[in-house]
């Protein structure tokens, strides 16, 4: 392994769902020293508000079916920094763990032999769960939860053990599924969820714009069609949607919080 650069350290931090309210404390000292911020587009202005003025931002943001910044290039940039700069931060939105790629980013910076560390992030589940009140489970509702992604690469089919997805005792949650939200519901149908099963998708969640939208399995591909494909987008599925009426947070004494007044 080639000798780990001392004087420069990367550190893959999750951002959140958004909400700046929600970044650890540990997050929010680095993005306030970083040298360079490397950040997707899924990381609120907000949060990027608290970068310091002197340091340099770079956006390497994807958005559906646009890709201007190819992971290996990420990669690659990433590497580069190191070079250049003391203390390199790689935003992404969520934690970097959970569907954000950052174990790719750690085996290149490791096999490049640059020091990193990873500070994780509120996954976008758990801040939906918090803003909304809808929890992921519930007694005599869900024993467990299931994070899936509903993205799959150009021409290839999405992959998923779908019987085992169709599960009515467990709380089912999809990241980046709104364009494929019509076969998403069809396959869990036909594994043997009832097309009445409760759905939330949450759009822009945690942050000023969020919304939410509440149908079933039978109309969660018509209900995500109306959403716009640029806007971050999280289907709860499951029983637990039920508790919606009761435990929701109103979105207005939501955005009252601190942080938003």
């Amino acid at each position: 392994m080639p000798a780990v650069h001392i004087q420069s350290h990367v550190y893959l931090i999750g951002a959140g769902p958004g909400d700046p309210d929600l970044l650890t404390v540990k997050a929010l000292r680095l993005i306030e020293t970083a040298d360079v911020v490397v950040y997707d587009r899924l990381v609120s202005q907000p949060i990027l508000n608290l970068v310091s003025p002197g340091a340099e931002l770079i956006d390497v943001g994807k958005a559906p079916d646009h890709h201007p910044f190819p992971q290996p290039n990420i990669n690659s940039l990433l590497v580069s920094l190191s070079h250049r700069f003391s203390k390199i931060v790689r935003l992404k939105g969520g934690d970097p763990y959970v569907f954000g790629r950052g174990s790719e980013e750690a085996e290149v910076l490791r096999d490049a032999g640059v020091a990193y560390t990873v500070v994780p992030g509120i996954t976008s589940a758990q801040g939906i769960a918090s803003t909304t009140g809808v929890p992921l489970t519930h007694r005599g509702l869900a024993t467990g939860v299931r994070l899936v992604t509903g993205h799959c690469r150009a021409g290839h089919d999405l992959d998923l053990d779908w019987d085992g997805l169709a599960d009515p005792d467990t709380t089912l949650v999809v990241y980046m599924g709104r364009g494929h939200a019509a076969e998403i519901a069809r396959r869990l149908i036909s594994g043997g969820l009832s097309a009445d099963m409760p759905v939330m998708l949450v759009v822009d969640g945690t942050r000023p714009s969020e919304e939410r939208h509440f149908t079933t399995l039978a109309g969660l591909g018509a209900t995500a069609a109306t959403i716009d494909k640029r806007r971050p987008t999280l289907m709860v599925i499951g029983r637990v949607v039920e508790l919606a009426d009761e435990l929701a947070i109103p979105l207005e004494a939501e955005l009252g919080r601190v942080g938003h007044g």
